[in-house]
């Protein structure tokens, strides 16, 4: 157990009244200097009982003198630091500092032996399997017997965690910041490239690759911002005309975890076939039917193919639409894809090709 500077004290003055009630000969001096060795005796004896309680609630706690070696080590600083108190007392505290920072322990002792006190130093020693801890220290002076500085007393609390927590922090900061400009450029891309008629008609465009984007945001979420997988980005944009019993609209493929960029380039991507599906091909009759599959090469090569059938017969555009722009541009321009539609006269087929 640790026997601070206070508690020295006390066993120092009760020693001293011991041996002057030795050398008196006055009965009555005897036994006042008895009474105050008992008193002293109790007081460091209730001090040690606090100690003794402290040193179970997890804090590490050790002293070292004015030389730098260990002169006491608690159960929190074994739990810490992994070393039993007979494997440090008597060697030098800089056993657990990392090289880098044994600089520490110079400045340490210049303002332990000036009486000053040291609250909240954040660093970091290292744990006897070989680990970094990163540990908030505060330090005092312990004093002997006639006042003078004799060592230092350290509590160490592991911060390792805490410290953990504000990198990941920071992390997270950065990329939010950075979906966070991904997703405006999506916006502003789609924007840019969305046309119609009609006012309403541009409304309704643009309010539909937003809720694709929405949609997708929201797997983010479940996946704690790893990505989405490419199944449920697929069943997302077919489930208004997946009815009937699912015969309109067929998925196969492996399960495959999209990063967030591609995801919302691929959630886009057919946001823009199931509304031209919807509006002209194979799922704007209720006999018409759309399959989607996708295989993944080991070259982690995506191939995701679309094939409409039993909708209305077919006829290649004359120019390129809005919403192919608004694909190629997700696709290729922002994700190094391809995209390859076949206009058949039994129905759209629409492969796209990508790297995960």
């Amino acid at each position: 157990m640790l026997l601070t500077g206070e508690i020295l004290e006390c066993y120092g003055r009760a020693a001293i009244a011991k041996r002057e009630a030795e050398r008196t000969s006055d009965p009555v001096s005897k036994a006042d200097l008895l009474e105050m060795e008992r008193r002293w005796l109790r007081i460091a004896r209730s001090l040690e009982l606090k100690q003794r309680l402290t040193d179970f609630t997890g804090d590490a706690k050790l002293s070292e003198d004015l030389d730098g070696v260990i002169t006491s080590w608690n159960k929190g600083a074994e739990q810490l630091f992994g070393y039993l108190a007979e494997e440090v007392v008597g060697r030098p505290v800089t056993m657990f500092f990392p090289p880098e920072r044994l600089h520490e322990e110079y400045a340490i002792l210049q303002l332990v032996g000036k009486d000053d006190r040291v609250d909240n130093f954040e660093t970091v020693r290292r744990h006897k399997n070989g680990t970094l801890v990163d540990v908030s220290l505060t330090i005092s002076p312990i004093k002997g017997a006639g006042g003078m500085v004799v060592g230092a007393l350290e509590t160490a609390r592991d911060i390792t965690a805490r410290k953990r927590n504000e990198a990941l922090i920071v992390i997270l900061a950065r990329e939010a910041e950075h979906r966070a400009k991904n997703m405006l450029a999506n916006l502003e891309a789609m924007v840019r490239l969305s046309n119609s008629d009609t006012a309403d008609g541009l409304k309704k465009a643009i309010s539909g690759r937003v809720r694709a984007l929405a949609n997708v945001h929201s797997l983010f979420v479940q996946s704690h911002w790893e990505g989405a997988e490419l199944a449920r980005l697929v069943e997302q944009e077919l489930s208004p005309y997946s009815g009937g019993g699912g015969t309109r609209t067929q998925i196969d493929g492996p399960s495959i975890m999209l990063s967030p960029d591609l995801a919302q380039a691929m959630a886009i991507a057919l946001h823009e076939l199931a509304t031209n599906a919807a509006k002209y091909g194979a799922l704007s009759v209720p006999e018409g039917n759309v399959r989607v599959e996708w295989t993944l090469a080991a070259d982690k090569h995506l191939v995701l193919r679309w094939t409409e059938a039993g909708g209305p017969p077919v006829k290649p555009p004359t120019r390129s639409g809005f919403g192919t722009n608004v694909m190629e541009t997700m696709i290729r321009d922002r994700m190094n894809g391809e995209v390859r539609l076949d206009w058949r006269a039994e129905g759209l087929a629409c492969e796209i090709a990508v790297s995960v």
